[in-house]
């Protein structure tokens, strides 16, 4: 390389030298210790170092006073002993508050403000400590940086200042930098954040403000963490996305959108927000938009509706259950039938209902009361559900009755089979605090499409068919048919006819006689309700009387009967017939829904009658309803005068306990125990202990029914007091009633007894040639001989003579000898019996010698002086055991006593069947 590139190179990199000293004049002057003056560049140009110096110092002292002096904010630097070196303008330019004194700017440069600190007094005293405490700090390099916020009020108005003290930069100064910043509007604002931070947590709402260009929370209220059980901290590093259960970004994006759009407006919905354990919250939301600067933000104010939402369920829930047992209600039920209808349709599905009701479940709510009623109510319904698949519906649809959907696969039979399975679970009784019933229960079933395709007519068919159960003895199920849907129409017609009856005047009474039996004079009547309807004549009421009671009709019928009678006594009592004792059937829901008390009061003052001249029939079933108004109305009346009986006694409750309760002065018994009084054994065995209980407590019987002499003869001879029946007359029109009553007819009573001398013998047998023979026989031997053709005929003669020995045969087509002489045992153990036949039917006969029923067995033909012995023995043995002489006239029949001795005597030849 030759000299002159070289030179060239040299002075290429003298150039970059001093081009390089030139921007670092402060560097070179430290590493040249200041020493230097001038430097001269390849073209002879000299720099001046020292004077660059200068002017870079002085340009910086003038760069640093203008960015100084253009901050808002008092400044001064301050050497090691706490004097001021130099101040911004801002610093010059302060009026210092008194309030701050020496702790606040405004001092004159060379003023030492540790002394000016020191020396204040009064109310910045304690201020200007602070201030000198933190400036010393920092000066004797205990710490790097030191702020204090000071307080005053130039000009009546809060003012802030915010001290900040900190070394100077420079490492060949000692000092520090102070700086007065006022921060009153950041304080106003804080304030003003503060207190609407607390109007937030004042509110019970959760308030969240959203920034929409990030999708994070900027604010919340204390409700809000609340709410979500996320501290604050947290919730402000989330966003709606996080604690949201249901809407996407994309929705949410999208309504946010909206609200920007339509800035003011407020949008409300309700939805869930996820709290921070996984559980989620109901909660209504009111979201909008404000913008605030270059952001929008969403102000939503979010109300927790929980509980409305429960209660909301709650009264859903209510509206559509039933509140004891928890099943659907009605409305529910035929929802749910309407919803299963259309399923059905669409698959080919057969569907059955079932209409369920308890039998006597309102003798349960009578008895026992509504507590115990309401205890088994829930217990069926529990067994109910146990019989029924997942997907069946069961609904109680009111009172006792139940509702059962069922979708099925093998038509009636699946149907029959659940029908089946309720009954059987209802064989268990059913335990009821301190009570133990067996209750049973009537279904009605109907078929989906075979009987109808409409929940209206599937449910009324169903409770049709429920009534049939009903009819046929209860405890049973019945599927609905065409027929019963015409007898239901006619029903229908049956009851608007009977509307259409009372506002017409379609109904009468008539009366039919009660028979004393001391004197056979009517000794009252009994009014009974006919119906005189249009084009069909008199209705049996039997047809409509039930059917008033479960429309109501009855008690607007049944103020009309006490009407209508007592103005009848009236008319009589001033007529030639006089006074004469009527009692009208009052029933259960007159007492427990009418106002029976008023009705009486009022017919007896309109018609001037006594009130011992009316008499309320009451069923016992009757009594029942209401008890303890029942009670009140009956003794409120007692005490006016008006007699009270309880009709068909027997049949229902027959309770010791109401006899003693209630005022009563009459019992009637049922002819259902009448029918058969002198046949029957128990039926016998009831009516003497009505007979016995009344005359202990002092209350008169009637018996109803009395068709017969024998009925006549066994209530006379048992002491009963009245008798009614049609053996005497049947219900009467007031015409032919009057006519009667004029002629005062009086009843034939049965003959006496015959008396116990006279020796009375009974011949029973269906062959009446059999009966010839043995009349022929016997009729030279003294004896009273009464025949019967029949069993049946046998038991009237009974009733009407004093017997005391019979012969029967054994081969009767109603009845065998030894059949009729076991009820003959029951009811005249103190008669001689003897069996006759041409059959030796031994098991039968030694059964009955066995269990005492026969005295003696004779095989036809018989012979005639075996048989005249021996009845004369039993005619002597009977007097023997009851001490009759031939001067008694009477036959005392007593009702207990031992037998004699059985004995079988199989007398006679063989001889054919007889």
């Amino acid at each position: 390389m030759n000299s002159a590139l070289e030179t060239e190179l040299r002075y290429a990199e003298v150039s970059v030298l001093i081009a390089a000293l030139h921007a670092n004049v402060a560097r070179l002057e430290e590493l040249t210790g200041g020493e230097l003056d001038t430097i001269t560049d390849h073209q002879g140009q000299p720099f001046l170092l020292r004077r660059a110096q200068a002017q870079l110092r002085l340009n910086d002292a003038s760069r640093l006073d203008a960015i100084l002096n253009s901050l808002p904010a008092c400044i001064a630097i301050l050497d090691a002993d706490g004097a001021i070196m130099s101040v911004n303008q801002a610093w010059a330019a302060y009026d210092t508050p008194l309030a701050l004194a020496a702790a606040g700017p405004g001092h004159a440069i060379g003023t030492n403000v540790l002394v000016q600190c020191a020396l204040a007094g009064g109310d910045g005293a304690a201020q200007a400590r602070q201030v000198a405490h933190g400036i010393g700090q920092v000066l004797c390099g205990a710490s790097h940086h030191w702020s204090f916020e000071l307080a005053c009020r130039p000009g009546g108005l809060p003012s802030w200042l915010l001290l900040t003290v900190t070394p100077l930069a420079d490492k060949n100064l000692h000092g520090v930098v102070v700086m007065y910043m006022d921060i009153s509007e950041r304080k106003r604002g804080e304030d003003e954040l503060r207190r609407f931070r607390t109007a937030m947590d004042c509110t019970d709402d959760a308030i969240f403000l959203v920034n929409c260009s990030t999708t994070r929370f900027v604010e919340l209220n204390a409700a809000a963490s609340t709410m979500l059980g996320y501290s604050r901290e947290e919730l402000l590093g989330m966003g709606p996305r996080d604690v949201s259960a249901e809407s996407t970004w994309s929705e949410m994006a999208a309504l946010y959108q909206r609200l920007m759009a339509n800035s003011g407006t407020s949008v409300s919905h309700e939805m869930a927000l996820i709290r921070k354990d996984g559980s989620q919250v109901q909660v209504e939301f009111h979201r909008q938009a404000l913008q605030s600067g270059p952001d929008w933000i969403i102000v939503a104010v979010v109300r927790d509706i929980s509980e409305r939402k429960e209660a909301a369920l709650r009264l859903q829930y209510q509206a559509h259950h039933d509140g004891l047992t928890g099943l659907p209600n009605r409305t529910l039920f035929y929802d749910s039938l309407t919803r299963t209808l259309h399923q059905a349709s669409q698959h080919g599905w057969m569907v059955a209902v079932l209409f369920i009701d308890l039998d006597n479940f309102k003798t349960v709510n009578d008895t026992l009361g509504h507590g115990v009623g309401d205890d088994l109510l829930v217990q069926f319904a529990s067994r109910l559900l146990g019989c029924v698949r997942a997907r069946d519906t069961v609904g109680r649809l009111g009172g006792d009755e139940f509702g059962v959907i069922l979708v099925m696969q093998d038509e009636q039979n699946d149907a029959a089979g659940v029908a089946g399975k309720i009954r059987d679970v209802l064989r268990a009784p059913f335990v009821l605090g301190q009570h133990e019933l067996n209750v049973t229960a009537s279904i009605g079933i109907t078929m989906h499409p075979l009987d109808a395709s409409l929940p209206d007519e599937l449910i009324k068919y169903a409770d049709t068919a429920m009534y049939r159960a009903k009819q046929a003895g209860r405890d049973t199920f019945r599927f609905f048919t065409a027929q019963m849907n015409v007898e239901v129409l006619a029903r229908l017609d049956l009851e608007k006819a009977l509307r259409r009856a009372f506002e017409n005047g379609e109904f009468v009474l008539h009366y039919q006689p009660k028979v004393a039996l001391d004197s056979a004079c009517v000794a009252g009547l009994e009014a009974l309700l006919r119906w005189e309807r249009p084009g069909y004549g008199l209705v049996a009421p039997n047809v409509f009387i039930g059917s008033l009671e479960e429309t109501g009709l009855i008690l607007k019928v049944g103020s009309w009967v006490i009407d209508q009678a007592c103005r009848q006594i009236g008319q009589w009592l001033r007529s030639s017939i006089g006074a004469l004792q009527v009692s009208v059937n009052v029933a259960g829901r007159q007492l427990a829904e009418g106002d029976v008390d008023g009705d009486v009061i009022a017919a007896l003052e309109r018609h001037g009658v006594p009130p011992e001249l009316l008499e309320l029939e009451l069923t016992e079933s009757s009594l029942m309803v209401n008890t303890e108004r029942t009670i009140k109305t009956l003794k409120d009346l007692k005490g006016r005068g008006v007699q009270v009986s309880i009709d068909d006694f027997g049949t229902g409750y027959s309770s010791l306990a109401y006899l003693r309760r209630f005022p009563i002065d009459k019992l009637k018994i049922d002819i259902a125990f009448i029918r058969e009084v002198t046949s029957n054994p128990d039926d016998a065995a009831i009516v003497q202990a009505i007979l016995g209980m009344a005359r202990s407590l002092k209350l008169q019987v009637v018996a109803e029914g009395v068709e017969t002499a024998a009925q006549l003869a066994f209530l006379k001879r048992n002491r009963c007091d009245q008798v009614q029946g049609y053996f005497f007359s049947r219900p009467l029109a007031l015409p032919e009633l009057e006519a009667l009553l004029r002629e005062d007819r009086q009843m034939q009573l049965p003959a006496p007894a015959t008396p116990s001398y006279r020796k009375t013998l009974l011949l029973v047998d269906d062959d009446s040639h059999v009966l010839s023979s043995l009349r022929r026989l016997l009729r030279d031997d003294g004896y009273h001989i009464l025949c019967a053709g029949s069993a049946a005929e046998g038991f009237d003669l009974l009733a009407q003579h004093c017997v005391q020995v019979i012969i029967c045969d054994q081969r009767m087509p109603d009845m065998s000898g030894t059949e009729f002489f076991d009820r003959v045992k029951e009811m005249y153990p103190d008669s001689f019996r003897i069996v006759l036949s041409g059959y030796t039917d031994l098991d039968s006969i030694m059964k009955a010698v066995n269990k005492g029923a026969i005295y003696r067995f004779y095989t036809k033909p018989w012979d005639n002086a075996v048989l005249r012995a021996d009845l004369r023995e039993a005619f002597r043995h009977y007097g023997l055991l009851h001490n009759i002489q031939a001067d008694d006239d009477q036959c005392d029949f007593p009702t207990a006593g031992p037998l004699p001795e059985a004995a079988a005597q199989l007398s006679g030849a063989e001889s054919p069947p007889g």
